[in-house]
């Protein structure tokens, strides 16, 4: 009904009545009637924004993969390795490598990603979408830590996720960024347990070589050291205690040596060297150089009367040689020189008396060419000194005590001397001794440092090489694929229903708060307590509208109106919805399972 009003009423007036009047259900709805057009009209624009939106946005699948970290097989206590940091961080490690721009771009070439973008947009923008489109949560649980016997959070497994409209592509895709991972992973885990053995044996290398330098300087220091070092002195110390003991010793053995040779001197000089020795019927005993006289002067007289082939001349012969031989004596030229002369003496007094053919003569003859030919041979001979021997035993016995003296008193006089040699060196290794001390002890801590040192270092080095045979043979920590990437039936975004739900949310909202906007702001009086409230006087009368037939073939239009746009939206959401969404068919029978009807 419409209420008659006055003209007169201002805009604080009717503030004061409005805020002053209590609002009742039957204002809401009459405030509704009044302005349904504008309700009805957002909220249909916010339908009609929001259900194409949910329908007609192109659906994203996503194909997902769960990687487990799984310990090493071997435990840990027996063979420790050489990756020793948290499985977070090497995942975090393996991400970044395998995210790179260059690993990034083949997997585009490879599946032709993103064509419509890369014809007008560079490799770093087309990069950037594809990590965006990549998804990866690592997932957590609570454990004890073996080290501090605590609870806390550990990674157990982490997801490899990719979205693309096509649920093949997003499959495909999914499928190569596991297997980087899992590849990158064995990689990095044997190239960390490489470099660490490298390294090792590197700074083995290194150690060693310098050990050597070390041990060159200590023995080159050693031999300039030439005894003296600091470690020897006790044993220098007792060397020269030892060979004072000795040289006390030899002064004494040489004090009575040259007793005894003073001794022997005096009785040899008191006996006769050369006593005849006789036998026991009296006799001369010839020694051997008095034998070699007589073979020499038989051997010439023999000579004269037989040849030089015959067996005694021969054996004559070869006994003057062995006597020779062992008495050292070689034959002297005079004596055969005075035969000779004899020799010749005697021919001129028989070749006076007895003439030239004579035997004697003949013989006489043959004893001076052969006392000649001795004579020849000996001057060819060098002459050496002869020498005679003692034949008196007692003196021979003297003599060799007396020699023996002088040999004895000669080695321990020579013995002596190297004693005080010995001495002397002693002495001077141990005045050295504390000057080089210094040098010496910093040679031997830096070789004792090194040599500890490359013990440690060799056996980590050993235990390197176990913990790469351990990543190696894939017996250590790896990432097993427990869930592969998947055929994404579903798809993963738009969430339709939350669109719509979200569409009609915003249509209800906007129109009814565009309602109660267009209220406030609406200043009219439309009621008889607004009024009565403004003029303090009731109304007379209140006339009620009554329309008339054009009027009336307005709303009636209206509503055509209504109806159709409202038949013409559920047409077209029943078309989408069966386009886009599900086969009408199909929702049907779905509704009739559920309804137990099928």
């Amino acid at each position: 009904m419409v209420l008659l009003t006055l003209q007169t009423m201002t805009q604080a007036h009717t503030s004061i009545q409005s805020s002053d009047r209590a609002v009742s259900l039957k204002d809401y709805l009459a405030a509704f009637h009044r302005r349904r057009k504008l309700i009805l009209l957002i909220g249909l624009g916010f339908l009609s924004v929001s259900l194409p939106l949910a329908f007609l946005w192109p659906p994203t699948y996503k194909s997902t993969a769960t990687i487990l970290i799984e310990e090493q097989e071997v435990p840990s206590d027996l063979v420790r390795s050489t990756i020793t940091s948290y499985a977070d961080q090497r995942i975090e490690t393996i991400k970044q490598q395998v995210m790179s721009r260059t690993t990034l771009w083949k997997v585009v070439e490879q599946f032709n990603l993103y064509h419509d973008q890369r014809q007008h947009s560079p490799v770093e923008e087309i990069v950037k979408r594809f990590i965006k489109d990549v998804d990866m949560e690592v997932i957590s649980a609570d454990v004890v830590d073996k080290r501090t016997q605590h609870a806390t959070k550990a990674t157990i497994a982490f997801t490899v996720a990719y979205q693309n409209r096509s649920p093949e592509l997003a499959q495909k895709v999914a499928n190569e960024l596991t297997s980087l991972f899992l590849g990158e992973n064995l990689k990095s885990r044997e190239r960390q347990a490489q470099e660490t053995t490298s390294f090792l044996q590197q700074e083995a290398e290194n150690l060693a070589q310098h050990i050597n330098e070390i041990d060159e300087k200590i023995a080159s220091f050693k031999h300039r050291a030439d005894g003296a070092l600091p470690e020897l002195m006790s044993l220098n110390q007792q060397m020269m205690n030892q060979a004072e003991r000795e040289l006390m010793d030899v002064d004494q053995q040489v004090r009575n040596l040259e007793e005894r040779k003073t001794y022997l001197e005096g009785e040899l000089a008191t006996i006769k060297p050369n006593t005849p020795i006789l036998s026991v019927t009296g006799e001369r005993i010839l020694d051997s150089v008095e034998r070699l006289r007589a073979l020499r002067a038989e051997y010439v007289g023999a000579t004269a009367t037989r040849s030089s082939d015959h067996p005694d001349i021969i054996k004559m012969k070869q006994e003057i040689e062995a006597l020779e031989k062992e008495t050292g004596q070689p034959a002297d030229a005079d004596e055969p020189s005075r035969r000779l002369i004899d020799a010749r003496s005697a021919l001129a007094a028989d070749l006076d008396r007895l003439g030239n053919d004579h035997p004697d003569v003949l013989q006489s003859r043959r004893k001076i060419a052969a006392l000649e030919q001795e004579v020849v041979r000996l001057n060819a001979v060098p002459k050496a000194k002869i020498t005679l021997r003692p034949e008196n035993p007692a003196y021979i016995n003297l003599q060799t005590q007396l020699n023996s003296a002088t040999s004895s008193l000669e080695a321990f006089r020579k013995t002596r001397t190297d004693i005080k040699r010995r001495l002397q060196t002693y002495a001077t290794r141990l005045e050295r001794a504390p000057g080089i001390e210094p040098e010496y002890l910093v040679l031997m801590r830096d070789r004792d440092t090194s040599g500890q040192k490359y013990q440690d270092i060799r056996s980590r080095l050993l235990e390197a090489k176990v913990s790469e045979g351990l990543e190696v043979q894939r017996k250590g920590e790896r990432f097993s694929l427990i869930d592969p990437p998947s055929f994404p039936e579903k798809p993963f975004k738009p969430n339709r229903m939350a669109i719509i739900l979200l569409g009609v949310i915003l249509a209800v909202g906007g129109g009814v708060g565009s309602g109660v906007v267009a209220e406030s702001l609406d200043h009219s009086i439309r009621a008889p307590e607004q009024l009565i409230a403004l003029t303090q006087q009731a109304p007379l009368a209140i006339i009620p509208f009554m329309p008339n037939e054009r009027d009336l073939s307005r709303a009636k239009m209206r509503w055509r109106l209504v109806t159709t746009a409202g038949v013409g939206v559920l047409a077209v959401t029943l078309v989408i919805l069966h386009v886009f969404v599900v086969p009408l068919d199909v929702l049907w029978f779905s509704a009739l399972r559920r309804f137990g009807m099928g």
